[in-house]
């Protein structure tokens, strides 16, 4: 199913509309008489669930089960590379040990980055099938060549100071040729200022802003300061939070797990036109089918296999209640 021209004339994706090359059929943004459509699927960490996590090997298997874009994890080594790469300590997914930024390019590319990726077997042990066959930790030049140029590419930006990396990073996306479809996100706002030295870089909106928004329409239904026709926006569709009320002498304290995309959201976002919002942490049909009625343009998945087969059983336009038609 092709992509919707509206969705990819914001993110350049000319390409990807002229092969027909991308499998999720995206929601237009100006789609107020319009069924709800199918949400592409972006394959998180190159698809977490499914392959060791940011490896060349998890980015062919999203590619085989039609991911129709690809979301990566960059830090930076000690030389100045661009690498694929997510915790804080090469421990937590490797056989190495300390942080991304302590380690040159050619050090970590000793590392076996499926070390501690595990399947559980039909008794129930964990097995660890990448011990035998490792994968490495690839940079961010590997990976987009890895990638088919058809293929949307969002970078997620780890690791502070802001503007080496984004300096190092803007290098490669000039030497690959990429800027056109690569789109860059992170939870740190210093990243907003860092790109802003490279006219060609796309990013999504701050995550304050798109939280704040959120916030704002859930908690006291304004809708403040909605974002210009273009923006990308991203936020959990589901997420643990802790809301606190403050008093004279103290304050109070809740948790929660808030489901701040909603119908509501979904307008003030698109107030002033096409604005594209992508919903992180997608794992079931249940909450696919949410964002499809909801009209969100992306979800971020874990497992490519499993939603290519959600999408693929799922009748188009999906069956919503009549709170979100």
């Amino acid at each position: 199913m092709p992509l919707r021209s509206t969705l990819l004339r914001s993110f350049a994706l000319a390409v990807c509309l002229a092969s027909a090359g991308c499998g999720g059929r995206a929601v237009s943004p100006s789609r107020a008489d319009e069924s709800p459509r199918l949400p592409i699927i972006v394959a998180h960490r190159a698809g977490a669930a499914d392959y060791p996590e940011n490896t060349l090997t998890a980015i062919e298997g999203a590619l085989q089960h039609r991911a129709d874009a690809i979301w990566l994890t960059v830090q930076l080594t000690r030389d100045g590379v661009p690498v694929l790469y997510r915790p804080a300590n090469l421990s937590t997914n490797t056989d190495g040990q300390g942080a991304v930024a302590s380690l040159d390019f050619a050090a970590l590319e000793r590392l076996n980055a499926g070390w501690n990726f595990a399947r559980t077997d039909a008794s129930g042990a964990k097995r660890y099938p990448y011990r035998d066959e490792p994968v490495r930790i690839p940079s961010l030049a590997q990976a987009l060549r890895a990638i088919p140029p058809a293929v949307a590419v969002m970078l997620d930006m780890k690791a502070l100071p802001a503007e080496p990396q984004a300096a190092a990073v803007a290098r490669v996306l000039d030497e690959e040729n990429a800027w056109q479809r690569v789109l860059i996100y992170s939870t740190e706002a210093a990243y907003q200022k860092a790109f802003a030295a490279y006219p060609r870089a796309r990013l999504f909106e701050s995550r304050d802003a798109t939280r704040a928004r959120l916030a704002a329409v859930a908690l006291s239904q304004t809708c403040e300061n909605p974002p210009p026709p273009g923006t990308w926006s991203a936020f959990e569709y589901a997420r643990k939070m802790e809301l606190v009320e403050t008093f004279t002498l103290g304050e109070a304290r809740s948790h929660v797990t808030a489901t701040l995309w909603t119908p509501a959201a979904v307008k003030c976002f698109r107030t002033n036109g096409p604005v594209h919002m992508l919903a992180i942490g997608i794992s079931d049909d249940a909450d696919y089918r949410a964002a499809a009625c909801l009209g969100l343009d992306a979800v971020l998945a874990d497992s490519p296999r499993t939603m290519h087969a959600i999408r693929t059983n799922m009748q188009t336009p999906p069956q919503c209640p009549a709170s979100v038609r």
